[in-house]
């Protein structure tokens, strides 16, 4: 691998391929993650950082075991380095500048005075890029202070009460829509021809038995006329087919039959479609008149004025 991908190839390629591993796997909307997420930038940072050190730690390693060669096999060594070209002249001088290393002959200028049971120390400087990457460090936890303990920024908490209250918003304004979804309280009653006629199979399919094909009724009510058992209107008709009829007797919940709310919507509109079709011997009627609270009162006024009509006669 070191020889088709030297260094200066080798560590961003392995930093680039970890930061797009990240990106894939975290989802963070519409911001990369390294932004939207602050430990995500630690985190890459970290990752450079421990990358840079294996490199210089390898390279370190590399020089004392050349060090530890035999003349023979250093001359072999080198002949072989001079037919790579793996790393060029400019990369060797910016890796002396990061590294500032003094060459192994002059460690005997460097020793220190002092014996540790036989290890002895060198009095090297901290390596530029140690030094550059303390700083860096300095200057973000003092940007990170100032951003969260001052000015108040997000932290993660508060990051995800705003997510989760935003979440709760969205999934309002889906649930107004989401046929799936429905429920008594935002179900609408349908008036055009294909959920009318796609709620006319799915009542002959499943409620004709009970209702008769013109809804006349049979051992379920009749549907045709103004009396409700358990309520008239699209949500009462609904909330009826959703959960079934009453206790112990009656229909049964079609939700748990498994039959879509949207379904019960169409199924639901076309009963009331079959108020008023008068069906021939239809059953007697059942239960209560029912009126729509929310009915125009114009048709109010003129159902005042035919009984006035009729008095009159």
């Amino acid at each position: 691998m070191k020889k088709f991908f030297p260094v200066y190839v080798r560590v961003p390629l392995i930093f680039f391929i970890g930061f797009a591993l990240m990106e894939y796997f975290i989802d963070s909307g519409d911001k990369p993650a390294f932004i939207k997420y602050p430990m995500v930038s630690v985190f890459l940072f970290v990752f450079l950082f421990v990358l840079i050190a294996i490199e210089i730690t390898l390279n370190a390693v590399n020089r004392v075991m050349y060090q530890l060669m035999s003349p023979e096999e250093k001359a072999k060594l080198d002949y072989e380095n001079s037919l790579s070209l793996t790393e060029s002249t400019w990369f060797k001088e910016l890796m002396h500048k990061l590294t500032k290393t003094e060459p192994i002959e002059k460690e005997g200028e460097l020793l220190m005075d002092h014996d540790y049971d036989g290890i002895k120390e060198l009095d090297n400087n901290l390596p530029p890029w140690w030094v550059y990457l303390f700083y860096i460090c300095i200057i973000f936890s003092a940007v990170y202070l100032v951003h969260y303990q001052i000015l108040g920024g997000d932290d993660q908490e508060m990051e995800l009460k705003k997510e989760m209250a935003q979440a709760k918003i969205d999934v309002e304004e889906y649930l107004k829509t989401a046929p799936d979804l429905m429920d008594e309280k935002t179900v609408v009653l349908l008036t055009d021809e294909p959920s009318l006629a796609a709620g006319k199979e799915i009542f002959m399919a499943n409620c004709a038995a009970c209702h008769r094909a013109d809804g006349g009724g049979q051992i379920g009510p009749n549907l045709t006329d103004d009396h409700w058992i358990l309520g008239g209107g699209i949500k009462n008709v609904f909330h009826t087919i959703t959960n079934g009829g009453r206790d112990g007797k009656g229909m049964v919940s079609w939700k748990t039959n498994g039959m879509k709310p949207k379904d019960i919507q169409k199924v639901a509109s076309y009963i009331l479609s079959l108020q008023g079709s008068n069906p021939k011997d239809p059953k007697e009627a059942e239960g209560d008149i029912w009126v729509d609270e929310n009915a125009p009162k114009k048709e109010a006024t003129a159902t005042n004025t035919k009984d006035s009509t009729e008095v009159k006669k």
